[in-house]
């Protein structure tokens, strides 16, 4: 089971992916969602790895590696000629990983693993 939930983190992080490349993103059709779009993806995808790993050095290196992949994605984009590069989804991606990170260790001290 864990096996597939980590299988399933990683698809979730490729669409990711996916979504930040493809030359027409989902318009969720109001002012500066793509930026809530931005902290709430990389939100659940931090809170996701985090319910995985527990170690907190783990945790830290898919921190890091997920800003590091955000900050990637909108030098990609800015690369395409059809999206454009923003700072402001760079600091949603970071704030969103920092906001899932906060996310796991409040749910961990509410329910404490047995």
């Amino acid at each position: 089971m864990r096996a597939l939930a980590i299988a399933g983190g990683w698809l979730y992080a490729a669409a990711i992916v996916f979504l930040s490349l493809t030359p027409t993103p989902p318009d969720p059709g109001f002012e500066h969602g793509d930026k809530l779009g931005h902290l709430l993806a990389y939100g659940l995808l931090m809170f996701w790895f985090c319910l995985l790993y527990r170690y907190r050095t783990a945790r830290l290196a898919y921190g890091v590696g997920w800003v590091a992949m955000g900050i990637a994605l909108e030098f990609a984009q800015g690369a395409t000629g059809t999206r454009s590069f923003e700072y402001s989804d760079m600091a949603a991606n970071a704030l969103g990983v920092v906001a899932g990170a906060l996310a796991a260790l409040g749910l961990a001290r509410v329910a404490p693993e047995r």
